[in-house]
């Protein structure tokens, strides 16, 4: 079997057919979706004749054939358009015609997660010439069926991707993808000193972080659980984000992984829709632990109705001890984690959160960011 890092190389090599046409930080903009396509494809190829079978059978007599249509494909998505990768590229000619009848044949949830990839416009880029088929081409040359690569070193291998695009990109770097050494340091923090609990047999613990970017923060933490301390603890992943391109690599990357990416809230294009700090998806909802990188030195002007309404209302609302400076909202996040946390009488629980020096610093007695401080410890 290759390992991960062949595959991911052989990925990578896509990146020389775009090279010219595309700036360096737009590859990921073609190559992470069509990685997630490709998965999905291969996760789908066995059940393939089944589920078009069952569709031709039940359309028209039943309502709503998903649960039917999901049964048959065993997994929590399906395909009913007669393509796949290898038939795609059959018809090299109507390639980019096919190729939108076949991700029009997904089921919802996969369609959803696309149209934030927003993919439609290097479709457009991608008409004309041979470049869909070269790239489809080299695509299926790496074999991603779940036989051949598990949830577990696909998730590596779309975690080592985003690192290179990260790091290839100083447009993007370090807005997504917080360093593995970071993440591991505040893992073991967060996680070591709960060892003996998480150690006990059927323990159930929910992970949540409220701007989860790709989701590698959460994923870092289940695996440090289960890994080192209990392999059969059952730990669920919660997050949302804001970015529409990283909540669908996010979404992505939990399909990709087994987890249920249902639990990925965010990516709308209405940004009082999507920030945690202005719509808050987990309302209600408290969680064992929370860990987050929230973005440093960004304002919160889009929030600020939404934020200074909720602040009014005192500690019912999540920012009860006050707002800091416009021009940072990184003690909003952390007062919005804090409000996740259970009462101790139930647990309780552990944060960990990245913070520059601003917030720790920034702010006179009695200014926002003080009495922030001062209500925490």
């Amino acid at each position: 079997m290759e390992n991960f890092n062949q595959k991911t190389s052989m990925i990578w090599n896509i990146a020389d057919i775009l090279r010219g046409g595309w700036k360096q930080h737009e590859y990921q903009d073609v190559i992470l979706p069509l990685v997630v396509l490709k998965r999905l494809d291969s996760i789908l190829t066995d059940t393939k004749k089944e589920v078009l079978n069952k569709h031709n059978e039940y359309k028209g007599k039943v309502n709503d054939l998903d649960p039917i249509l999901k049964r048959t494909s065993g997994a929590e998505f399906f395909n009913i358009s007669q393509y796949d990768f290898n038939l795609l590229l059959s018809d090299p000619r109507n390639i980019t015609k096919n190729f939108k009848q076949y991700i029009s044949g997904y089921s919802k949830n996969i369609q959803d997660i696309f149209e934030k990839f927003n993919f439609n416009v290097q479709l457009e880029r991608l008409e004309g010439g041979d470049l869909m088929y070269l790239i489809i081409q080299e695509l299926n040359k790496v074999d991603l069926h779940p036989s051949k690569v598990d949830n577990y070193q696909m998730g590596h291998i779309f975690e080592e991707l985003l690192r290179k695009f990260s790091e290839m990109s100083n447009e993007t770097a370090g807005e997504h993808y917080t360093p593995r050494d970071v993440i591991s340091t505040m893992v073991e923090v967060l996680l070591y000193p709960d060892s003996k609990d998480l150690k006990k047999p059927h323990v159930i613990k929910k992970i949540y972080d409220p701007a989860c970017g790709t989701g590698g923060m959460l994923t870092v933490a289940k695996d440090y659980i289960q890994e080192n301390i209990n392999e059969k603890a059952e730990v669920y992943l919660y997050g949302q984000e804001l970015n529409s391109v990283t909540y669908a690599m996010a979404k992505s990357d939990m399909l990709i992984k087994g987890e249920n990416p249902d639990f990925i809230k965010g990516g709308e294009k209405d940004h009082s829709k999507a920030s945690t700090l202005s719509n808050d998806q987990f309302f209600g909802e408290v969680f064992d632990y929370g860990i987050s990188n929230p973005p440093y030195g960004v304002d919160w002007k889009k929030d600020k109705d939404a934020v200074e309404r909720e602040a009014s209302r005192g500690y019912a609302g999540r920012f009860g001890a006050g707002t800091p400076r416009i021009s940072d909202g990184q003690l909003l996040f952390l007062q919005h984690l804090v409000s996740k946390m259970k009462p101790e009488a139930d647990g309780g629980s552990r944060l960990a959160i990245v913070h520059n020096g601003s917030p720790l610093f920034t702010g006179d007695a009695g200014s926002g960011e003080s009495e922030i401080r001062r209500w925490i410890l």
